[in-house]
């Protein structure tokens, strides 16, 4: 079936969405924040234009809701997030919102009647929060949203768990996942690709083949701090270089894994240094560094690989060395079923059907423990994310809600 959505009022709802900011920090609107308050009220009242029923369930996603035609199915889901990093983009989660709402206008105005009930869904706080977890909606959907997770506080000392509720979200019920496998019978999101694989081929259109798994782990460096000047060279202990070590071999191991098999990326983006004084030798060294790829194979050994390749300079050094888990998700490969969908649509209106990994995490990521996912690209200028520079262009994000709704019927007439 054959349908086509209004590119004008789906452009329209991205500027309106962007538009809920902070004045002095375009183009910022974090969970939790009054800001993302004015942003839901202004989304349910276009759920209801759209003529979905809009409720928040217990982790406070704001879910708009078509019921289906035959009784019993479980739901098509489609949807996002509407929150951003500080000074993020226009368009990173909230394209996805809007097209899901485009989607979901359009098929009730076409007088389309789904087999299964049709469900938008703005997820809350997929970007990582003042309270450390990332994704935190669609985790509490899955059941991944632990205990450690919910009492972790911001800077005012708020846990997270009363933000939840202060957003409208039903602590109590947290415990366990809100939806169990079987209960969404397919999830699919649309996002900005984050790269510039679609924008360097001329392409509208990307079909995710999987999201990655990431690790993040605390290396940690020890040695001893002595004076800057007194201490000869030859007798250092100073964690700072063992520190520069580590880093460069953990870029050096990720460039020669990848495609060996599947992406890996490797970041060491924050790092702590003590005593931290101009005069004085480090004698400890932080890291956080940030793991990713699509093979749970290499996320697994990574670890081992890096501390062997350390090893002998850290040795020579007399530097302690320690790796320890802090978070895990593990890669998500999109389901075949799903990808199929996308790319037969994709082909019937014209776009190459092109298939790359996401080196990002999204909330399909989370979805995909409980459900069939898959997840539609468009390019964004110059790859860039996660800044004010951000930018889509909208006959692209019109061209993969196209390609989003015309494989929601491929799927709603074929799934049971």
């Amino acid at each position: 079936m054959m349908h086509t959505l209004n590119p004008d009022r789906l452009w329209a709802r991205i500027e309106a969405l962007a538009r809920f900011t902070r004045p002095d920090l375009p183009w910022t609107r974090r969970a939790f924040t009054p800001e993302f308050a004015a942003a839901r009220a202004w989304l349910a009242e276009n759920f209801a234009a759209a003529g979905l029923a809009a409720a928040t369930d217990a982790a406070a996603n704001l879910i708009g809701r078509r019921e289906g035609s035959v009784p019993g199915l479980a739901p098509l889901a489609v949807g996002s997030h509407c929150d951003t990093v500080p000074a993020g983009g226009r368009f990173d989660g909230i394209a996805g919102v809007a097209a899901a709402l485009e989607i979901a206008q359009s098929f009730a105005e076409a007088g389309i009647a789904l087999r299964h009930p049709l469900e938008v869904i703005d997820f809350l706080s997929e970007e990582p929060s003042d309270y450390g977890a990332s994704c935190i909606g669609s985790r509490a959907m899955a059941g991944t949203l632990t205990p450690a997770m919910l009492a972790a506080r911001n800077a005012e000392d708020e846990p997270l768990i009363a933000a939840i509720e202060r957003v409208g979200g039903i602590p109590g019920a947290l415990a366990e996942p809100l939806r169990r496998p079987g209960e969404i019978a397919a999830f699919l999101e649309l996002h900005i690709e984050q790269n510039t694989v679609l924008e360097s081929r001329g392409e509208a259109v990307g079909i995710v083949s999987a999201i990655v798994g990431i690790h993040r782990l605390r290396l940690t460096v020890t040695g001893r701090t002595d004076h800057a000047g007194s201490t000869p060279m030859h007798a250092r202990h100073d964690a700072l270089v063992g520190a520069a070590r580590v880093i460069d071999a953990a870029h050096r191991l990720a460039r020669e894994m990848t495609g060996n098999p599947g992406y890996v990326v490797a970041t060491v983006g924050r790092i702590a240094v003590s005593p931290n004084a101009a005069n004085a030798i480090p004698g400890r060294a932080e890291m956080i560094l940030d793991l990713r790829s699509t093979s749970d194979d290499v996320l697994a050994r990574f670890p081992r690989l890096l501390r062997e390749a350390t090893a002998p300079g850290l040795a020579e050094m007399d530097l302690a060395f320690a790796c320890e888990l802090i978070t895990r998700a593990r890669p998500a490969p999109c389901a075949p079923e799903i990808r199929e969908a996308l790319a037969t649509a994709a082909r019937a209106q014209g776009h190459a059907a092109l298939e790359l990994p996401s080196g990002a995490g999204h909330d399909a990521m989370q979805i995909a423990e409980i459900a069939p996912v898959g997840m539609v690209f468009v390019p964004c200028r110059g790859g860039r994310s996660h800044c004010p520079e951000e930018w889509a262009e909208a006959a692209d994000i019109a061209a993969g809600a196209q390609v989003l709704a015309a494989a929601l019927l491929d799927l709603d007439a074929r799934l049971g």
